[in-house]
């Protein structure tokens, strides 16, 4: 684990996109700002272990089992003659 050391206004650069900030430091507490591409998703530790879990969890239930994902969209598609399928 990388440790660096910042004040208040001083940032840091992850890669070629990402600039975390320090905003304010009260107590215990410290503020960040992050800049990022939209693209990038930033969660919180706690939010992405409880997002984590329950795309596990989904995933084991079979909620969005690929064959019947398979299943109902060949029933949206028309067949060969345009007509809508079963």
């Amino acid at each position: 684990m990388l440790v660096l050391s910042r004040q208040i206004n001083e940032s840091i650069i992850i890669g070629d996109g990402i600039e975390i900030t320090v905003v304010d430091i009260k107590g215990d507490k410290v503020r960040l700002g992050i800049s990022a591409p939209a693209n990038v998703a930033i969660h919180r530790k706690e939010v992405f272990a409880a997002i984590k879990s329950e795309n596990l969890a989904a995933a084991q239930s079979g909620e969005g089992n690929l064959d019947e994902v398979s299943r109902l969209l060949a029933k949206k598609r028309p067949d060969k003659d345009g007509k809508p399928r079963g």
